[in-house]
């Protein structure tokens, strides 16, 4: 019987012991251990996080941490030299520090404007305030691949921030439509990303080099400053002829041609047969218009057929207008660069669905924008081009051996 009694007590010893090794740790036992950040041991204070709200400012969330109006001023005023407190947006973090004790008064304030840096305000003593900003380290990361679906898919497969897209489309805005890339076209690139404290990733920070297969031709990109003291960057092929043309592609990043130019198409409204002199691209309502190449507002308005309007000179032999908008954002007279919004997609006047007409002028005659052979912005000056030769080739030569060329 004594056996039996010692041997139940060794296996309830024996499942207390993996109970015990099982139990979650408790608040108390996380508490006790060192919470530090922003050089602080959170474990110190009694710590109130959160992030600006619309309406806040920063004497509004002071003054909400027992703190009397004189104080609030007499904070402002000491700070305002090093921390502009009309800077806090909406959505940034903020923390703060205040005594345990029952009166929790505020000993620090820490406000995140991004990532990478962050103010510390000091309310002990005399108000101080310092901006601490975080080491980053600039990575460069190549891939390649074949599409096998947009571009933007293809990216998200390969972890890359979106915003890389939104670069590239930039770069080939004059010499590649994004949407007639087909299965199989195959594309690479080298860019830069940036990591705070080497580990947390902080986005894109430059394009290095980039090429695209599109309509069986490998379209290359290299920035390259001609001016080496202005430091200003264009995009050239391998060749050193520049990406840049004097006009944009489409009027819309993201273009689905659903008419052309024709001297006879059955208008969808009408229902009769007549010219349609421009180019149909639908896009949802409220998408934002393009002018594609710098100039002056020459006409803003409405009519019956062609709905809100814009029409913008760009020197004395071109011309462009944009029909149907939603929204008109410019005015008559008013200068706009390349690429400037100038409205948005709706469907005013004769229109089925929301698009925006785009229409072309040459010599005070309408032409198909898509036909005719526009001219390129500044040529490479031929003294530059050794110096690109030899800085662009590391890059091709990588962009080549990545996809194989």
């Amino acid at each position: 019987m004594k056996k039996i009694f010692l041997f139940i007590i060794v296996l309830f010893s024996i499942f207390s012991c993996k109970q015990k090794e099982s139990e979650p740790i408790t608040l108390d036992q996380v508490s006790k251990q060192k919470v530090e950040q922003f050089g602080f041991d959170f474990n110190d204070f009694n710590v109130l996080r959160d992030t600006i709200k619309k309406g806040d400012t920063f004497g509004s969330l002071i003054e909400n941490q027992n703190l009397g109006d004189k104080q609030v001023f007499d904070i402002i005023e000491k700070v305002k030299d090093s921390f502009d407190v009309r800077t806090i947006r909406i959505g940034k973090a903020y923390t703060f520090l205040r005594s345990k004790d029952r009166y929790k008064k505020p000993q620090y304030a820490i406000y995140q404007p991004d990532r990478a840096s962050y103010y510390i305000i000091d309310f002990r003593d005399s108000v101080s305030v310092s901006k601490v900003t975080r080491p980053t380290r600039i990575k460069k990361r190549t891939i390649a691949g074949e599409l096998n679906g947009s571009f933007s898919e293809e990216l998200q497969r390969q972890k890359v921030d979106p915003a890389l897209a939104n670069k590239l489309i930039k770069v080939y805005a004059w010499s590649i439509d994004f949407f007639k890339l087909k299965k199989g076209d195959q594309f690479g690139v080298i860019f830069t990303e940036r990591y705070i404290d080497d580990t947390i990733y902080d986005g894109v920070d430059s394009l290095s080099a980039a090429f695209f297969e599109y309509k069986g031709k490998m379209i290359y990109a290299f920035p390259f400053a001609q001016n080496e003291n202005s430091g200003k960057i264009d995009y050239y092929d391998e060749n050193g002829k520049a990406l840049k043309n004097f006009f944009l592609k489409s009027p819309l990043k993201y273009a689905n041609i659903t008419s052309r130019f024709s001297r006879s198409r059955f208008h969808p409204v009408q229902m009769i047969w007549k010219a349609h002199k421009g180019t149909d691209y639908a896009a949802p309502t409220g998408t934002p218009i393009m002018t594609t190449a710098s100039g002056i507002i020459e006409q803003t308005g409405y009519t019956a057929g062609n709905g809100n309007f814009v029409k913008v000179k760009h020197d004395r032999t071109y011309s462009t207008q944009y029909l149907h908008m939603s929204r008109i954002l410019v005015r008559r007279g008013q200068r706009v660069a390349q690429g400037s919004v100038i409205g948005r997609v709706g469907s005013t006047g004769l229109a089925t669905g929301p698009h925006v007409c785009y229409r072309f002028w040459k010599n005070g005659v309408q032409v198909d924008a898509l036909r005719l052979k526009l001219p390129n912005s500044q040529l490479m000056e031929s003294k530059n081009l050794p110096r690109f030769k030899k800085q662009i080739e590391p890059l091709k030569w990588e962009l080549d051996s990545v996809a194989n060329l």
